[in-house]
């Protein structure tokens, strides 16, 4: 199923089409489900930055810009359809495979490869390139094979960019590469945070959508991108945003939410965050439920795990990282 959002009638629609591709099993079939596990994160951070640029009419007044999302892995991915679209409105827009981890890039790839073939400019961004063009002292063989067939690449998280490689496909001009690994975006206040339609959170096991809480991380992790992709600093977005976050959902009828922090409860700002939750929960009325990521040791700090309760959580997935002492003790991960 895919979703739509236009602005308003103009004399030209510019089409915005993200994908979140899925990867194929061990007999080339593309992996996919009637619901999956739940949405995509970053696929909502990228939608909801899609449409408030649709709404702040970053083309002019006269161009118009429609964002339809689509999540492969409970979703078909019908590229005749695609080209057929891009065609009628003379290829003025762009696919953009979002996501895309490695086991994903074959499959964006295949998505891409015909509709290059067509004349539809396509972006790939993701932990694979990101990964990549950050851990790697050359680029990867299959980015330069990517590139040859005039994909373009995008590297780290797009708050601050998204506009400019909109320009840039309106006008024509797409560069190859948008290398943005240096420059992370400030997400205490973005104005316009992670949205995904109903129709999405339907298609999910338990109606789940997602927002990430915080970004980055100040471990030093040697078998993980994390650091190298978002960043050592932690990021977090304000108890304002959260709560703008859950008012959206709760507006279309969304109320249950995975926080996708990979531990919660070292996020800096957990007792305010669930302060604020807390306060739509119990004054506002707003019956909310959630899903968070923790370390064995959270139990230790003092109020979180009352606070967990009073703020709707009702599911907890604990990390255990590693059993051996010795190499939490070198990657200063006492609590895991």
């Amino acid at each position: 199923m895919e979703t739509q959002h236009a602005v308003a009638e103009t004399t030209r629609r510019f089409d915005i089409l993200p994908i979140k591709p899925s990867h194929y099993d061990e007999q080339g079939y593309v992996i996919r489900w009637l619901r999956s596990t739940m949405p995509s994160n970053s696929l909502a951070v990228l939608n909801g930055l899609a449409l408030g640029a649709a709404k702040r009419l970053v083309l002019g007044t006269g161009i118009g810009i429609s964002v339809r999302a689509v999540d492969e892995t409970n979703t078909r991915v019908r590229i005749p359809a695609i080209i057929r679209r891009f065609r009628r409105n003379k290829y003025f827009g762009f696919v953009g495979l979002v996501v895309v981890q490695s086991n994903e890039f074959p499959r964006a790839v295949d998505i891409a490869r015909p509709l290059r073939e067509a004349g539809i400019n396509v972006v790939i961004g993701g932990f694979h390139v990101s990964g990549s063009l950050a851990m790697l002292p050359e680029m990867p063989t299959e980015l330069r094979e990517a590139m040859a067939l005039g994909i373009t690449l995008f590297a780290g998280e797009c708050e601050d960019h998204l506009d400019e490689v909109i320009r840039d496909a309106a006008a024509g001009s797409l560069r190859p590469l948008y290398n943005y690994m240096r420059t992370l975006p400030e997400i205490s206040s973005v104005p316009t945070p992670p949205f995904l339609h109903k129709a999405f959170v339907h298609r999910t096991v338990g109606n789940v959508t997602s927002f990430d809480a915080r970004r980055g991380c100040p471990y030093q992790c040697s078998f993980c991108t994390i650091i190298n992709v978002q960043g050592r600093k932690s990021r977090h977005r304000s108890p304002d945003s959260v709560e703008q976050i859950i008012r959206s959902n709760w507006a279309q009828g969304v109320d249950r939410f995975f926080i996708t922090d990979d531990n919660f409860a070292r996020n800096t700002q957990w007792e305010a965050i669930y302060d604020r939750i807390i306060k739509l929960r119990e004054e506002d009325g707003l019956d909310v439920r959630f899903v968070i990521q923790v370390d064995t040791l959270c139990h230790r700090i003092p109020g979180f795990i009352e606070k967990s309760r009073r703020a709707g959580v009702t599911r907890v997935f604990i990390g255990l990282e590693n059993i051996n002492p010795a190499n939490l003790l070198a990657a200063k991960k006492r609590q895991n």
